[in-house]
This record gives structure tokens, sequence and C-alpha cells, in this order.
């Protein structure tokens, strides 16, 4: 029988001890929630009910059954709760942009399985470890070679940040290629900023100066 699978919610919920049981009673027919939670009441869970018809909710929805519908006459999926956490957008990005030294067991792996899922994700993961690369190892030499790569795309965004790049070209050159930027000015600046909102409409200008000049 065909298996669905819930997107983790795993963390630190009361209810994660009793998600065994619930399931073993759902996948057996027992769909009633108020009927569930009394059972798990019953072996120690305190949390509320609200969590577990939350919960019962998604349970339907992975099986395709309605709020409130009973059981058809057909068999319906098992489900299962995932043993790993859902690969979510963000969740993908940082595991490609990930220096290598960092990259956990399996990552290359599952960076593989997504490079193979689709031409175009293939490229951007291609181009997007190309420029993080190049960048943290400053390689001045290889900008020029990405850039015509990423205007070639047949992705738009790595083109319009391609032509981007290119408007600034000089600049961008020298920040892949010189160890120092305007990193820390522009700390200052952002903290300078922040000082001038707290301090809006609460002190005069005298004020607001001794505490630019303690702050830098």
């Amino acid at each position: 029988m065909l298996n669905v699978f819930l997107r983790s919610d795993r963390g630190r919920s009361l209810l994660n001890p009793y998600k065994d049981y619930l399931l073993k009673r759902w996948n057996d027919g027992y769909i009633d929630t108020k009927g569930l939670f009394g059972e798990i009441q019953r072996r120690g869970y305190s949390g509320s009910y609200d969590t577990v018809a939350r919960y019962t909710r998604r349970l339907r929805s992975s099986q395709g059954l309605k709020l409130r519908q009973r059981l058809i006459n057909k068999p319906l999926p098992i489900v299962a709760e995932p043993q790993k956490k859902s690969l979510t957008p963000s969740r993908a990005t940082w595991l490609v942009l990930r220096r290598r030294e960092l990259c956990k067991r399996g990552d290359e792996q599952l960076i593989a399985l997504l490079t193979a899922q689709h031409p175009e994700l293939a490229e951007a993961i291609e181009l997007g470890q190309g420029f993080a690369q190049l960048v943290r190892t400053r390689q001045p030499e290889q900008l020029d070679l990405w850039l015509t790569q990423a205007e070639n795309s047949i992705l738009s965004p790595f083109r319009n940040f391609a032509k981007s790049l290119r408007e600034d070209y000089d600049a961008v050159k020298a920040g892949v290629t010189l160890s120092v930027s305007n990193g820390p000015v522009e700390g200052h600046i952002n903290r300078l900023k922040m000082l001038k909102r707290q301090m809006y409409g609460r002190a005069g200008i005298d004020l607001l100066e001794r505490r630019f000049l303690l702050a830098i």
C-alpha cells in the first residue's frame, strides 16, 4: 500500500511523544479526534485539544479526506512521519551554498539528488556554487567567465544578477580581489541610524550627538 509522509513539524511539542500512537490508531481506521485526544490524555498527554485537532487535520489532508468526512469504502494510504527535516527552499539554499568543509554527512548526496531533479535546478546550483566559490577564495580571474555563463543562462534571476554586476564591474572586481572592504564603515552607519531611530522624539541634537560619540 502507498505511504504518504507528513510535512515535518518536529520540535518541542507536547504531542511529539504520542504521535506514533496516534498514527497507529489513525492507520488502523480510528479517526475520531475527540476519542484520540481522550486516549492520549489517559496515557499522560498534558497538552491542549487544539494541538491534537491540528495534527489530525494534517492527517486528513495527507489522505485526501475533507474535514469531518467519514472513512470511505476504499483503502487509504498509510500516513507516516518523515524521519528527516523537510527540505524547504531556505534549507536547500543554505545546503547548496555551504562551505564544503562544513557539509555534514549526506549533504553531498542530497545536493546530487537535487541536481538530478531538473536541468534548470542543476544550472542554478552550479552557478550559485561557482559564484560563492570565487568570492570566498578571491578568484578575480574567474569573474568574467562566471558573468558570461550567468548572462547566457536560461534562468532570468541569474541574468539580471549578472547585468547588475556588470553595471558596477570595477567595484565587484575589487571586491573579489582585495581583502579590504567598506564593511566596517557600513556597520558604523547602520549603528548610527539605529541610534537615530531610537532617539527620535526623545532628545535634542546635543544628547543625540553625545550618544553618537559614545557609540563609535
